[in-house]
């Protein structure tokens, strides 16, 4: 049986699979840099590579050989993939980048099928030859938030706000950038922290005490981001998008201004992830959405622990603004999936992504048996029925609030017409002439002279 999806007001009838996953561009200003130039690219990396082989002392170190060739099977991949892969569904500020994005993703999504092949020792030799320092580092070194609840003082409240509050506000706005949608948002904010509660019982560092949780995390950093994002939204989703080429343009303080504005959307599409007509699948799509929203976000904390590294190492950092960049074409791919019938495949980014997930979802549960081997089914159980009943509340929340601020007024008693008043030409002795309301079926309405002061 097909699957039957109703179509959202907020989908644009050319926005099916072609139009996001590869968009086309109009209106092209400067068309050199939208032309292919294959035969150039290639001189290009022909006489790089013959400079880099003939001038380079391979014999000095083999740890320099093997990271630059890893380097330059990297700078090739993303050179074909400019000139392969398809665009995804943004244009700004060149297509280029997003086909960068999807060629990260792909060799990311590569690397970690080599992994999943490897043994632990393997992985963590892998890590170690990247820092060394690493070989000393414990995750009992890392610091803990769930002490002393109970003792609260400004200057603990204070310390509290390190860079990773900065990180949730941050995350939380390019996030509502995404998402567009309070309702989702909220849902998976509030979902995050219970996630946390439970799988507190595997990794210690989840453990908050209730104000850091209530306070710091949900209301203020988390908050204040999804407001700031969607006032974004809001900017732009009002701005009138009309783009003069920049060849027309005969300033050069214009000319600058239209190069800066490249590098902001071409277009904002009003998005709508729930309608009142639409079917159950909707809700079991976003509990879908919210799930593996969770996983990707549980996947950072599980590889960090399972492989000791700080936070702050520049491989999770990486790995976090990588997710970050490959999430914004995902969603918007995952979105129209979701609400446009005239969409009837996954896009391509947004495929790689989901394997990229459920990829490192397996290597950790492989490498942290150990680990997993004290979960608790029944706190499984209830997290997999929290996700649903959040999802639930979250929906039946933005269904109630939309019907509170679009509530039509109320209408006046259908026994009782109320005629309008009849106003003769203005004197000074002239009386207006009211009617008076009546039943229906009355035989019309009775007039009565009011007599006003001039």
């Amino acid at each position: 049986m097909p699957r039957q999806r109703t179509l959202t007001e907020g989908s644009d009838a050319s926005d099916h699979y072609k139009s996001i996953n590869e968009r086309p561009v109009d209106d092209i200003s400067l068309e050199f840099f939208y032309q292919p130039h294959t035969i150039t690219t290639m001189v290009i990396c022909i006489a790089g590579l013959t400079y880099t082989a003939f001038t380079r002392d391979e014999t000095v170190d083999w740890h320099s050989n093997i990271y630059t060739g890893l380097v330059g099977v990297v700078i090739f991949f993303m050179i074909i993939s400019v000139l392969t892969l398809p665009n995804g569904p943004f244009i700004r500020p060149h297509p280029a980048l997003w086909r960068c994005v999807l060629g990260i993703s792909i060799i990311y999504l590569l690397t970690l099928q080599f992994l999943l092949h490897q043994d632990y020792h393997t992985i963590r030799a892998v890590i170690l030859w990247f820092d060394p320092s690493m070989s000393n580092y414990t995750v009992d070194s890392e610091k803990e938030y769930g002490t002393n609840c109970w003792d609260i003082s400004t200057e603990r409240l204070w310390g509290h706000v390190d860079w990773f509050a900065f990180g949730h506000y941050w995350g939380w706005g390019m996030k509502a950038l995404v998402i567009r949608h309070y309702g989702i948002l909220w849902s998976i904010s509030i979902m995050w922290e219970l996630t946390e509660m439970v799988f507190g019982h595997l990794l210690p560092n989840f453990y908050e005490c209730w104000w850091d949780n209530l306070i710091l995390d949900v209301l203020l950093c988390n908050g204040l981001g999804i407001f700031t994002g969607m006032q974004v939204c809001k900017f732009l989703e009002m701005r009138e998008y009309k783009w003069e080429s920049i060849k027309n343009i005969s300033s050069a303080k214009g000319k600058f201004r239209r190069a800066l504005l490249q590098f902001t959307p071409e277009s904002w599409t009003h998005v709508r992830w729930l309608d009142p007509t639409s079917s159950f699948m909707r809700l079991v799509a976003i509990t879908q959405f919210m799930l593996i929203w969770q996983v990707v976000e549980l996947n950072t904390f599980f590889i960090k622990h399972i492989f000791p590294m700080p936070a702050e190492h520049p491989i999770c950092v990486t790995r976090i603004l990588m997710t970050g960049l490959i999430a914004a074409p995902t969603i918007r791919q995952y979105y129209t999936y979701v609400t446009d019938p005239q969409c009837k495949r996954l896009g391509t980014q947004c495929w790689v992504f989901f394997m990229i997930t459920f990829s490192e979802l397996i290597l950790v549960i492989k490498h942290g048996l150990d680990l997993f081997s004290h979960t608790q089914l029944s706190m499984m159980g209830l997290w997999l029925v929290l996700i649903v009943v959040v999802s639930c509340a979250g929906v039946g929340c933005s269904h109630w609030i939309y019907r509170w601020r679009h509530q039509t007024p109320t209408l006046p008693d259908s026994d009782t017409i109320c005629d309008p008043v009849l106003v003769s030409a203005p004197g000074p002795s002239t009386p207006r002439v009211q009617r008076t309301p009546t039943k229906k079926g009355g035989g019309g309405a009775r007039k009565r002279a009011v007599k006003l002061p001039p």
